[in-house]
């Protein structure tokens, strides 16, 4: 079971933590760096082999992880000398990567089974399943439908359920054949074109809890709410 972890972004939206710091090594709590929990919840659900895809302050991402022996991980690494999307930096290594495996953000809090994800990715047979997470948008006006010049239909203030990509998939090498190594590809681009193949991608709806340390607040909230989550996130530790 291997894993490619996206670790090269900038991190733009969380600064002025990540000034110093890649934003898969801001900490969450007084003890443990992001990258951490998710190489111990690697290891914990039966991977055995990681791939870090890094660019931005990949030095210290190097510097911190090693060869991933402390976790009981094998870890390499391949770097992003320029911007090549969420996808992009897959087609650089598929050549030592097995026909399924995972990738996911390197900025992730969750309770995700991610040995699940890659097992019924594998048994689906897609070429690509994306984990779900439920979230619900709120509109703080009142939503109109025209036709014309008529309003025809009036909704106060509405509330719309979607579910969206938590940045955690199982992947198979098939899904990435088409493409150019060195070019950018997009998550966006990939489901796009698989729809249009008509191979759509598999979705693994997932409801518990899930954090993208993106911005600010949510860095926040995930420092505030560790206390109490560090045993569900990181087990006998």
């Amino acid at each position: 079971m291997h894993a490619v972890i996206l670790a090269g972004g900038k991190g733009v939206r969380l600064r002025p933590y990540t000034t110093a710091l890649p934003k898969p090594l801001v900490p969450i709590g007084d003890r443990h760096a992001i990258l951490e929990i998710v190489m111990r919840q690697l290891a914990g659900a039966g991977f055995t082999s990681c791939t870090l895809a890094i660019g931005h302050l990949g030095h210290i991402i190097r510097a911190y992880v090693g060869d991933g022996s402390q976790w009981g991980l094998r870890v390499d690494y391949t770097t992003e000398e320029s911007p090549l999307g969420t996808m992009g930096p897959l087609l650089t290594m598929t050549d030592r990567l097995p026909e399924r495996f995972l990738v996911m953000n390197g900025d992730v809090l969750t309770d995700l089974d991610f040995g699940d994800v890659l097992r019924d990715h594998t048994a689906s047979g897609a070429p690509l399943t994306i984990a779900t997470y439920p979230r619900r948008v709120s509109i703080d006006f009142g939503v109109l439908t025209t036709e014309a010049d008529r309003v025809v239909a009036f909704t106060e203030k509405p509330s719309m359920d979607y579910r969206v990509s938590m940045g955690v998939y199982g992947v198979s090498r098939e899904a990435l054949g088409r493409y150019t190594p060195g070019l950018p590809l997009g998550f966006d681009e990939l489901v796009l074109d698989l729809l249009e193949a008509g191979t759509p991608p598999r979705a693994y709806d997932f409801d518990g809890y899930w954090l993208d340390i993106g911005r600010p607040d949510d860095y926040d909230r995930a420092n505030a709410e560790f206390a109490v989550r560090r045993d569900m996130l990181i087990k006998g530790v």
